[in-house]
């Protein structure tokens, strides 16, 4: 190992990956994180394993040199704009035999200036003298560098550290993203971290994004700056521009149909590190040694492809006594690894996984690997799986309606921000039956959930290969967000099978009549036609619309014009922005008068 770091420091054989850092509120790349990498097929490759080596021989100083030389003479050549940002052990700042100025030099031999530079401050390391810090990160404020907190949360005394330092930027660890919406621990953490931000004008840069649902919840706290896999992954050509195309947002309207329906297994990838077939036992228990929290790593052939899992408790068996470990301590994992796994690709649902899931026998301690285009990706615990599908299945079943089982109006009250939140184009239909009180007076409670029953049916069987998101307000309401322009087409199809079925829940003299009489609430007799639906049809201007409630009043009108017409019907409504509150129309009132006035 150290012969091989020896020459890669000789042969300066170092590639530099930058992965982008977006602000999405002013929809912008701000930087690059520089990520360094060993040579392709180096048992030194990975990161961990490359430094951790440098630093057992004592070379840590000239490793880190030859990365920040590379990182920089890439950047420029790339032309890249923004932010650079280079990651700096502390404890290399203060060595004694570290060149001072060297970061300044680099910079100006390839053409940049220190005000394009932000200095990483990783907090893994524990620093011994805090003091000799502050003065190295002073100096290299004074000579116009930005600095940031690398991994918020990671390691040692890291608030200790904000409030000596006071960085310009804090990068919270990974550690506090991974499923921080399944954590309310972790929601309060970041709550607390973003006062203190905004309480010492520090922006913060959530990394380590790998999850729609994470990347959604910062995004709600405040968080502007992000950066993970979720959004762009490491590359040697990074993207120069922002693209909507990076943000889950569009990612997530591009499948509209599964918007509402089963997650992407995708979703909840981790991309975790993996190594090739054949790297030795010993050098993938340093992998392990480096990371406690790994309980496994993938294993890849030479175009990526997962081929096996190497478990970590699997290797400690093997190596629980010395003869066994001499005598696997140079094998390839290839001899150790699992072969029997579970590889699904990206946009599998989580209800197609976990069908595999059960039709299978796996250990609820294993992980399933994710691909896309048939390299890996990452993988997913399959306890997260099943307790998300569990936390899933729970909360529709809180909001769904108990006769149907639809999502009920909190659901689709979501369906509808959804789309507003993301510019999505859509269709409300509002279903509404007509007559249905004294239906269900003179024919009793069970036809009436009969029939209530029918229109879900109905609903669902003309909607089931169509993005959209069927939702049971209550009653006899119902409402479905449409993605698929031809909702009009479809809804008309729901009402002709309604008006030839709902004839099987009348009498043969009441169908004959057409209808029945009956008496209304104050005892006057009237005669009450059959059973009919009505359908408001309306397509909000999504620039206009701002929330659920103004879609919602929009569909209301609609329906109220549908149910004034004779039997079924659907009333496509013309107007597509909400009514100008009263407030608005009162002073558009005054205005007039007084322009009036003024004539």
């Amino acid at each position: 190992m150290i012969a091989e770091l020896t020459l890669i420091l000789r042969q300066r054989s170092i590639t530099t990956l930058f992965q982008p850092i977006f602000d999405v509120t002013q929809q912008q790349i701000i930087g690059y994180e520089a990520l360094s990498r060993g040579p392709e097929g180096s048992p030194l490759h990975a990161p961990a394993v490359l430094f951790q080596c440098a630093q057992q021989a004592r070379r840590l100083s000239e490793l880190e040199l030859l990365c920040r030389e590379t990182a920089i003479a890439t950047f420029a050549k790339l032309g890249l704009t923004g932010k650079l940002f280079l990651n700096v052990s502390p404890n290399t700042l203060l060595e004694p035999a570290h060149p001072k100025g060297q970061t300044l030099h680099l910079l100006r031999k390839y053409g940049l200036g220190p005000e394009q530079v932000v200095i990483e401050l990783t907090e893994q390391d524990k620093v011994e003298d805090a003091r000799l810090l502050r003065i190295a990160v002073e100096h290299y404020r004074e000579l116009g560098f930005q600095i940031a907190i690398d991994d918020l949360g990671a390691g040692y005394s890291g608030l200790k550290q904000w409030s000596e330092i006071r960085p310009e930027l804090v990068k919270i660890d990974r550690y506090f993203i991974d499923h921080c919406d399944f954590s309310p621990v972790k929601r309060e953490f970041l709550k607390s971290i973003i006062d203190l931000a905004k309480a010492t004008n520090t922006r913060l840069i959530a990394e380590g994004i790998e999850r729609f649902e994470e990347f959604q919840l910062l995004t709600r706290l405040g968080i502007d700056n992000v950066q993970g896999y979720l959004l762009a992954c490491p590359s040697a050509q990074p993207e120069c521009h922002y693209r909507h195309q990076h943000m889950p947002e569009s990612t997530w309207r591009a499948s509209p149909a599964r918007r509402e329906q089963s997650l992407n297994i995708g979703y909840l990838a981790q991309a975790k590190q993996a190594l090739c077939l054949q790297t030795s036992c010993s050098e993938a228990q340093k992998v392990f040694a480096e990371d406690n929290n790994a309980s496994c790593v993938v294993v890849l052939d030479s175009e990526r492809r997962p081929v096996g899992l190497l478990y970590k408790e699997r290797l400690s068996e093997l190596f629980s006594t010395p003869v066994e470990h001499a005598f696997y301590d140079r094998q390839a994992i290839s001899a150790v690894m699992e072969r029997s796994l579970l590889v699904v690709d990206e946009n599998d649902t989580l209800d197609s996984v976990s069908h595999q899931i059960t039709d299978g026998d796996l250990d609820i301690r294993r992980h399933i690997i994710v691909t896309r285009e048939q390299q890996y990706l990452g993988v997913v615990p399959l306890r997260i799986i099943l307790k998300y599908i569990t936390e899933e299945k729970v909360r529709h079943a809180q909001h769904a309606n108990p006769l149907t089982m639809l999502p009920g109006n909190i659901a689709i009250n979501e369906a509808i921000e959804q789309r507003l939140h993301t510019g999505s184009s859509f269709t409300l239909a509002y279903f509404d039956l007509n007559h249905f009180k004294p239906f269900n007076d003179l024919y009793g409670y069970d036809n009436g959930d009969g029939v209530i029953k029918l229109v879900a049916k109905l609903i669902r069987r003309h909607t089931q290969t169509v993005p959209c998101f069927v939702g049971h307000i209550g009653g006899d309401d119902f409402m479905v967000v449409f993605d698929d322009p031809q909702a009009q087409a479809i809804c008309a199809a729901v009402i002709a099978d309604f008006d030839r079925l709902i004839e099987g829940y009348f009498s043969t003299e009441h169908i004959k009549a057409k209808g029945y009489w009956s008496c209304d609430r104050q005892g006057r007799r009237q005669f009450i036609p059959l059973l009919s639906l009505a359908v408001g049809l309306v397509s909000p201007d999504i620039n206009c619309c701002h929330n659920g409630h103004q879609v919602a009043a929009l569909a209301a009108d609609a329906i109220k014009e549908a149910k004034c017409q004779l039997g079924s019907y659907v009333f496509c409504c013309q107007r597509r922005k909400p009514a100008a509150p009263l407030y608005r129309l009162h002073q558009q009132d005054v205005s007039a008068h007084r322009h009036s006035l003024r004539n």
